[in-house]
Parts: structure tokens; C-alpha cells; sequence
């Protein structure tokens, strides 16, 4: 067998071993594709902490990856990193990575680290400026709101909540 088919089988065969809990009924808000760990990329590739302990919107780098339930976060610093795989939970967006307002409505949107609020130590992403506005007019109902849908809603795909 050549070199080229045998690649090619090794990378098929891989497709059925990477665990697939993160990305199974789209608990997870991640790209398409996967990343050279073998999942896909949460929050676009975007270093959560940054985002959780200064408001940073930085890109991370694929060198700096951790892969957390099936997901793989970049960061820019090896320190970050390190952070994030201590405590995945402190640095992770809420609600998979969907957008907080939106899960309040029963709904899966993409989350936008741009538009990024930080509450009682938990990273929450909006899909757009004019959503985080009107977040922010009733911040605490909102994530009540979204607190309790995400239960009903966390497990069931993007496409039977339109």
C-alpha cells in the first residue's frame, strides 16, 4: 500500500475514535470542521480567559490548545492555558458558547466573543451589538430566563428550535 492511501485510511479510522460528547445535538457553539486536535473550535478561536479576566477579545493560537468535552479552545499565552485546563468551568462560556439572549428564548444562536459580558465570575456571549444592548437593560431576569431554558434546551439541535 502507498503512503498516500494508507494517510488517508489513518485519518477515516481516527473519525470514528475522537469523542464526539461536545459536538453531539449541538451542545456546543463550534465551528465547522475540526481543529488539527480532532474536534472542532469553540468560541472562533478566541482565548476565554482573556475574555473572562479582562474583557480581551484576542485571538488564541492553535500552539495553545486545550480540548475540554470534546472541544478545542485556543489561547495566546501557554499561561492561559494552563489557566483554562485547571478550571475549564471558570473560563468557559455559559450556555456552550450560544448566544445568553437567545437561549432565554428557547433558542441557539451564535455567541460573539465581541459582544461578551462577565456576571458573578461567569464569561456569557452575545450574537450581536444590538442584543447585548438590550441585555443589559435586564441583565439579571435574562440569565434567570436562560438559566432555566438551557436544562430543556442544551441537549436538543440547533435545527428543532427554529
Amino acid at each position: 500500500m502507498n503512503t498516500k492511501l494508507l494517510f488517508t485510511m489513518a485519518v477515516a479510522a481516527t473519525a470514528f475514535v475522537v469523542p464526539v460528547a461536545g459536538y453531539a445535538a449541538d451542545e456546543y457553539n463550534v465551528s465547522s470542521g475540526i481543529t488539527t486536535s480532532g474536534v472542532p473550535l469553540g468560541v472562533h478561536g478566541f482565548d476565554t480567559v482573556a475574555l473572562s479576566t479582562g474583557g480581551s477579545v484576542i485571538h488564541g493560537e492553535a500552539t495553545h490548545t486545550i480540548v475540554d468535552d470534546g472541544v478545542a479552545y485556543y489561547f495566546a499565552t501557554a499561561e492561559a492555558a494552563s489557566l483554562f485546563a485547571n478550571d475549564p468551568e471558570k473560563y468557559a462560556p455559559q450556555y456552550g458558547g450560544f448566544c445568553a439572549y437567545a437561549v432565554a428564548l428557547g433558542k441557539k444562536f451564535d455567541g460573539d466573543p465581541r459582544f461578551a459580558d462577565i456576571v458573578a465570575g461567569k464569561l456569557y456571549l452575545f450574537v450581536n451589538a444590538s442584543i447585548f444592548a438590550e441585555y443589559k437593560k435586564d441583565k439579571e431576569n435574562i440569565l434567570k430566563e436562560a438559566d432555566k431554558m438551557w436544562a430543556g434546551i442544551r441537549s436538543t439541535a440547533v435545527e428543532e428550535l427554529r
